[in-house]
């Protein structure tokens, strides 16, 4: 576990992409706090739909996850079950291993599954728990993958799990698997999850252009596909500060080029699509891709029209992190939409040049949270409205301002040309809602009784 761990601490491409950028940052006493290792690593690889994940530790720790998170399935729903060691206090002080074989034995007897995903949590991480032999025993005994997952929780962030995550796909999935056919013109997407269904309609447009999604990672993914991403033309990054160095490690080893980018608004869309034709060497494909753009486009300028001249100088404040700081902002721009306040605390320095290069120049940076610190933007701004993640909700309701949910844990799928159009549905139906003039009046017993007087 040291060794990958440092790996991941040593790779500059977590952050930046100039030589002179600083490592990944080292994990802080208290960084844990709003999501920590454990969470992040199942983020990254609960979208495996077809594999089982076991968590090696108390109950507490597999619920904290479970069903959190929106990512669908188009089939298989193994991931999807909550199985834990459920280690008591006799096991802390006696020892889990055999906890953890005779549950390891009982999935692969019961469930069958292609692969098996068996996580550390602090608890186990703490009492010296030999994750790594336990699974090589088992792998090599029930003949299927056993893989260690080593990211206990106190190590650090959600971010550090996901790269930690990755890091277990490079050492044990990716390379051990090969196609049936040959793919000849394959692109991996790497850290989009297929959040409310997102991956379905980025696939579609992919498909209609003859770009083949060759491996998933992770969203909708099956085990088996992951195994022979080694063999894709090209990787596209979709979360930038997580799985970055993923995409530089799979370049370093298999000579696959990269790139970052969003689906997050229109214009997003057609430079994602656009950079995979040209990484693609394909002359055809390019200009498969521009006629598709072009008719998306035109498509969006009449559908989206109403809208636009609702939302037209609408203030929002936007809390969120990663690549979501600069890619929705892109996509707001598009429906007129100002942004005067963005959060940056999750933000990698390339993250916050590009929120630079789409903002005005007066627009508020949040590098750190609290929900004090959110309302004081809003009502300082006068923002009409708050784009964030599900647990900002109750702070936007105190304030009495109308909220879009863009997090994770959202039902609604925002990415491509029929993700913008959806938002800016939302948009409206929000700011339009009669709730907040209501909210906003005064209580029926504080109004002034009417006089009888004559």
């Amino acid at each position: 576990m040291e060794s990958i761990r440092n790996d991941v601490f040593d790779a500059q491409a977590c952050g930046s992409l100039t030589p002179k950028s600083k490592p990944c940052p080292r994990p802080k006493p208290g960084e844990a706090a709003g999501g920590c290792s454990f969470d992040g690593a199942q983020i990254t690889l609960l979208p495996i739909m077809d594999a089982a994940h076991l968590v090696h530790g108390p109950a507490a720790c597999a619920g904290n996850s479970w069903e959190s998170r929106g990512a669908l399935s188009s089939g298989p729903s193994l991931s999807q079950y909550g199985f834990t060691t459920d280690l008591n206090d006799n096991d802390i002080i006696f020892g889990g291993e055999k906890k953890l074989k005779d549950s390891i034995d009982y999935i692969a007897g019961r469930f069958m599954p292609p692969a098996i995903f068996v996580y550390a949590t602090c608890v186990t991480a703490l009492i010296g728990e030999d994750l790594d032999a336990v699974c090589k025993e088992a792998a090599g005994r029930l003949g299927l993958p056993v893989i260690p997952v080593n990211s206990p929780g106190f190590v650090g962030s959600k971010n550090l799990g996901n790269r930690l995550a990755g890091e277990a796909l490079l050492q044990y999935v990716i390379g051990t698997g090969e196609p049936e056919i040959e793919i000849p013109l394959g692109v991996n997407l790497i850290g989009e999850y297929n959040i409310a269904g997102e991956m379905w309609d980025i696939e579609k447009l992919m498909k209609s252009v003859g770009i083949t999604l060759m491996s998933r990672i992770t969203g909708d993914a099956r085990y088996k596909e992951i195994t022979w991403a080694h063999h894709a033309k090209v990787n596209m990054v979709v979360c930038s500060r997580a799985l970055l160095g993923l995409a530089k490690e799979m370049e370093a080893r298999y000579h696959i080029p990269y790139f970052e980018g969003s689906f997050y608004g229109a214009k997003e869309t057609t430079y994602s699509l656009r950079q995979m034709a040209y990484l693609l060497n394909d002359r055809e494909m390019e200009r498969r891709v521009d006629r598709l753009t072009e008719r998306e486009e035109s498509r969006l300028i009449q559908e989206l029209r109403p809208y636009r001249k609702l939302l037209k100088g609408k203030k929002a404040v936007l809390y969120t992190g990663g690549v979501k700081s600069w890619s929705i902002i892109s996509a707001l721009k598009e429906l007129g939409v100002q942004v005067v306040g963005v959060g940056t605390n999750k933000s990698t320095e390339d993250d916050v040049r590009r929120i630079a290069d789409r903002v005005g120049d007066d627009t508020e940076y949040i590098p750190e949270g609290g929900a004090s610190r959110i309302i004081k933007t809003v009502r300082d701004r006068k923002a009409d409205i708050m784009i964030a993640g599900g647990r900002n909700m109750y702070v936007a309701m105190k304030e009495q301002i109308p909220f879009i949910d863009i997090n994770q844990e959202r039902h609604k799928a925002y990415a491509g040309y029929e993700g913008l159009l959806r938002l800016a549905k939302e948009l409206t139906y929000s700011l339009a809602n009669p709730i907040w003039k209501l909210a906003a009046s005064a209580a029926p017993w504080d109004k002034e009784e009417p006089s009888y007087d004559r």
